[in-house]
């Protein structure tokens, strides 16, 4: 899936961008941390996977095919005056390589492919994602060390909750994941905007009961990152 399918499948308006910009920035009122957002569409190629599984099903025909050579050599004789030998292993090189090149056009189907994938490989694809824009996007560089990522990867339908070391020494990780969780639930309902902006809110108010703002007007942060939920490009690796 690219990015441009992923915006058609989503169907957010400049409305629904600016609502969950703007859940951002109220949330970030409260506390000294940073608030990020982020989407994409999935979070490697897969490629490989869907060439593998093609080639193996297609491996799996072929030795279904061996028994039946007799009688698919006496069908090819039907066909060709001059039957050779050679032509059995032809007709099975053409439908090997037919049912692999179908195969993986099927396989691409997103359902399909989601069986496909081992939830494993799809796991720890989305978390190398993540962990990736987390240093791409400057949360792991905020001033004080309170970036906060929420990352979603829309293919695999996972969530990523991402704190900076700043956040971690105070904030379990259980409970960013417990957010994460409440927040997959929300996605499966269809509720992406509603789900962000829940995500970010209980984000901002745990932010909040640990890193409160300073009371002091000069001492106030500044605002580090981008507000908005950034979509990104499709990966091209696998």
């Amino acid at each position: 899936m690219t990015r441009n399918q992923l915006l058609k499948k989503i169907k957010f308006s400049p409305d629904d961008f600016a609502d969950i910009e703007s859940a951002v920035k109220n949330a970030e009122k409260k506390t000294q941390g940073e608030i990020a957002v982020a989407l994409t569409a999935e979070s490697a190629s897969y490629a490989l996977w869907e060439v593998m599984s093609s080639l193996f099903t297609s491996l799996v025909l072929f030795c279904c095919m061996i028994p039946l050579s007799d009688q698919i050599y006496a069908w090819l004789g039907t066909k060709f005056w001059d039957l050779q030998p050679w032509y059995l292993s032809v007709f099975f090189v053409i439908v090997c390589t037919i049912v692999t090149i179908l195969l993986y056009i099927l396989y691409n189907i997103p359902f399909i492919d989601r069986i496909v994938i081992p939830s494993g490989a799809k796991h720890a694809a989305v978390t190398n994602r993540a962990m990736r824009w987390f240093a791409e996007s400057g949360v792991y560089s905020t001033e004080k060390n309170c970036g906060v990522l929420i990352f979603v990867s829309y293919f695999e339908r996972e969530v990523r909750i991402v704190a900076d070391k700043g956040i971690s020494s105070k904030i379990s990780n259980d409970l960013w994941n417990l957010i994460a969780d409440e927040m997959t639930e929300n996605l499966s309902k269809g509720n992406l905007k509603e789900a962000y902006i829940d995500a970010i809110e209980k984000c901002g108010n745990l932010l909040a009961e640990n890193f409160p703002v300073d009371q002091n007007p000069a001492m106030n942060k500044k605002d580090e990152l981008y507000n908005g939920l950034v979509v990104l490009e499709e990966e091209r690796w696998v």
